[in-house]
């Protein structure tokens, strides 16, 4: 579970607060999307709950453990074990074929040989199996970002952050993703929390906090 308790966000000096005061719970298991337009702080915000960044005031809680407070070793095994991030950006390795790319987090715990089927599983699953041996370089960006959320699913982890994952895919694509996202959701009760600015995947989630200028305006709509 996810809590949030008077987040405050500033950036600059003389400091800009981005994100005014924030209070919510991600239950275990929920499929969450973060909306807003351009500017609202749905990045922000998804960066404070996964602990890539820490408020400037306020309480961050998973699984009632203090984001704050963890020492370096917790919040590396929690990164690298219970957490698969998706960015817009695939940050994919240049020099690691697209199977090496999937199976790297994998390989920083030793576990290679455990997870290459699955890896192959996911890359099939996302339409680029044949593509396992290419090289970043040779692939689209969009190819590229199907590597990578292929790569954020190989440990299983117990939380998904994704920050608009299928912004360099094309319609289809992008529905096979949120599609797979989906069915981790149901099958394995990941919770999954989905920065975008597309309606119609908003939609897809159970719940939708809708950000306005850093403000929560409505958190309530759930997805039919």
């Amino acid at each position: 579970m996810i809590e949030c308790e008077n987040i405050i966000k500033s950036f600059g000096s003389p400091p800009q607060e981005v994100l005014h005061g924030l209070s919510f719970r991600i239950d275990d298991g929920e499929f969450v999307s973060i909306s807003g337009r351009s500017g609202s702080g749905k990045s922000t915000l998804l960066y404070l709950i996964s602990s890539l960044d820490i408020p400037t005031s306020g309480l961050v809680k998973i699984d009632q453990r203090n984001l704050n407070t963890m020492s370096p070793e917790v919040m590396h095994h929690f990164r690298n074990v219970e957490v698969g991030f998706i960015f817009q950006f695939h940050y994919l390795l240049p020099e690691l074929s697209a199977l090496e790319n999937v199976l790297l987090p994998a390989r920083n715990l030793n576990l290679l040989k455990e997870k290459e089927n699955l890896a192959r599983e996911l890359l099939d699953k996302l339409g680029i199996l044949k593509l396992a041996s290419k090289f970043p370089g040779q692939l689209s960006g969009g190819e590229q970002q199907r590597v990578a959320i292929a790569r954020a699913l190989i440990m299983k982890p117990r939380y998904i952050f994704a920050d608009e994952p299928t912004g360099n895919l094309d319609s289809i694509n992008g529905k096979i993703v949120m599609d797979i996202l989906r069915e981790v959701n149901q099958t394995d009760g990941t919770t999954i929390c989905l920065v975008t600015h597309d309606s119609g995947f908003a939609a897809m989630a159970q719940r939708e906090i809708y950000l306005v200028d850093g403000k929560i305006v409505n958190r309530e709509r759930v997805a039919q």
